[in-house]
């Protein structure tokens, strides 16, 4: 005696997963970006303690005004020094490592063939980039306040120009440096530029401690005009835009070198 069977139903089919929007991809790999560089001590160290020390530092250390052509420093001059390592540190140096160290582990190679693309990898460590500064502008902000500083809103909002054109001129040397050389080299050459720029190029020392034939070489470097155009605008002055110039030249130089040499695989 045979016994009917029921009908089977056919089971459903999976509804596809949509692929998370380009935007959205992006906030991703930038939120990633800045808990990797938030979560390594060096890398923390580089874009907080040391802009701090330089803080410290002048404004602890009984410096002669002869070193800086009679003139008193101001806590402005102070926290525009600190400002401008903080810059060349984050953007520069800890972008460079990360980046050259990603290069050598094949990160950036396999990153060109994901959803996120090469151009979705580049913003999103720009917005990382962004974030991370903003986290320095709170911590240095207020260990400057605790040492006295009183600025003016003016004074704050006059300094997000230079701010922004310094992340970019510093951002791109970054990017051709770790784009151009060899992990080891990346290392040795973004630290050793850090070092030279900040002690040497007219930030932890103002342009008027060097000597008078140096001056103009020094207001030359993209530190020395970034410096200038920070400096003038925590004090309340009117910006060098000759500094500006000088400072957006070197940016559209470390693009373009950037655009034409950088490798997304190591050699």
């Amino acid at each position: 005696m045979s016994t009917a069977t029921a009908p089977q139903t056919p089971a459903a089919a999976p509804t596809p997963q949509r692929a998370a929007s380009t935007g959205r991809r992006i906030l991703t790999h930038a939120s990633l970006e800045a808990r990797t560089l938030l979560g390594n001590g060096e890398q923390l160290m580089v874009a907080i303690v040391l802009p701090a020390l330089v803080l410290l530092g002048l404004h602890l250390i009984p410096l002669p005004d002869s070193m800086f052509d009679g003139r008193a420093l101001t806590m402005g001059d102070k926290v525009a020094a600190t400002a401008v390592t903080a810059i060349i540190a984050t953007s520069m140096t800890s972008q460079s490592i990360a980046t050259g160290f990603d290069r050598r582990a094949g990160v950036l190679r396999w990153i060109a063939t994901t959803p996120l693309g090469r151009s979705g990898y580049i913003a999103g460590k720009l917005l990382a980039l962004g974030l991370i500064h903003l986290l320095q502008v709170a911590a240095l902000g207020a260990l400057a306040l605790a040492l006295g500083w009183h600025p003016s809103a003016a004074q704050v909002l006059t300094a997000v120009l230079p701010w922004l054109l310094g992340t970019a001129a510093f951002g791109a040397l970054g990017l051709l440096i770790a784009g151009t050389l060899r992990a080891e080299g990346v290392l040795a050459l973004a630290n050793l530029a850090f070092i030279a720029l900040v002690a040497g190029g007219g930030v932890a020392l103002p342009v008027e401690s060097f000597p008078s034939w140096a001056q103009p070489l020094v207001q030359l470097l993209p530190s020395g005009a970034l410096m200038a155009l920070v400096r003038a605008a925590l004090n309340g002055a009117a910006l060098p835009w000759l500094s500006a110039l000088i400072l957006a030249g070197w940016t559209v130089l470390f693009t373009v070198l950037t655009v034409r040499f950088f490798k997304w695989t190591s050699a």
